[in-house]
């Protein structure tokens, strides 16, 4: 893991598949059989997307339950959302739903968090799709979310949510929380990254051709790196497309700062059995 860009390069990547649980891959055994695969193969981690595709025409997976399955199933990945809209759920349940996640699994969960891309998922529903109230939301969510892993009471009175004295039982494996990787490219998503534990970026079009350059990515570190006031580690999880095990792609990204490959796994790149292919093929190292 990466504290500093000048760092870059220093430590060993990890790797893993973001899985878009849209379509096909909606289906939970899909997701499931595509998981033992990846842990077969040598991958590290299982990221799940998580969008309410039907509201614009996708069949769309809940990546909680279709995770707990995961974790159920195997014994190394970490497990994890790429990125959860938290502005779209109660940071209370969200709250229990991860601890409960990182207990079943042994204490492999990673908390991808962001605004949420797709504005009709929050309008179709009656809610805001202005990306400044999300923004907000975000930020107090996830103190909140912070607050009830402490395993302290929480007193919280925002705009957006109140707290009254609760405490949160049991608390999740990893102390003093799972980390929380932040996803989103605008100034105030590296900003809102550098205050937790890591940032997720898509650097891939839908046709697995990488569209953001090493050296953009290289760029956005220095930027979360200067904002950081913690002195801990940092993950930096780059989303993209590979050939395969000896494809340099993903060391490009890591000459960068990145510390995660995620092998962006859906529909519109491939046919299934091509996707699963590309997994047991293992990694790009």
């Amino acid at each position: 893991m990466v504290t500093l860009p000048t760092m870059a390069g220093c430590f060993q990547v990890r790797y893993g598949i973001d899985v878009a649980s849209l379509g096909e891959w909606a289906e939970p055994g899909v997701v499931v059989d595509a998981a033992q695969s990846a842990e077969a193969a040598g991958w590290d981690a299982l990221l799940l997307w998580d969008h309410l595709g039907y509201v614009w025409g996708a069949p769309a997976a809940d990546p909680w339950v279709v995770l707990a399955a995961v974790a159920q199933a195997t014994v190394r990945l970490r497990l994890g959302t790429a990125v959860t809209p938290l502005p779209r759920r109660r940071p209370a349940v969200v709250a229990s739903a991860v601890t409960t996640l990182d207990r079943l699994s042994g204490g492999r969960v990673i908390f991808g968090a962001g605004l949420g891309g797709v504005p009709s998922e929050f309008t179709a529903f009656g809610e805001s799709g202005e990306a400044s109230d999300r923004a907000a939301m975000l930020d107090e969510g996830l103190d909140v979310l912070a607050g009830l892993w402490s395993g302290e009471p929480v007193i919280h009175s925002g705009t957006f949510y109140q707290v009254d004295g609760v405490t949160l039982a049991p608390l999740p494996v990893q102390r003093p929380r799972p980390p929380v990787w932040i996803g989103g490219t605008s100034g105030g998503a590296l900003r809102r990254a550098a205050r937790w534990d890591g940032w997720i970026v898509g650097c891939d079009n839908e046709q697995g051709t990488m569209v953001v350059p090493a050296a953009s990515i290289a760029a956005d570190a220095a930027v979360i790196a200067a904002s950081r006031s913690a002195r801990g580690p940092f993950d930096i999880a780059v989303m993209g497309a590979s050939a395969g095990p000896g494809d340099p792609v993903a060391s490009a990204y890591a000459e960068a700062g990145a510390t995660w490959w995620l092998e962006h796994i859906h529909g519109r790149r491939g046919s299934r059995a091509s996707m699963f292919a590309r997994i047991g093929a293992g990694p790009p190292r």
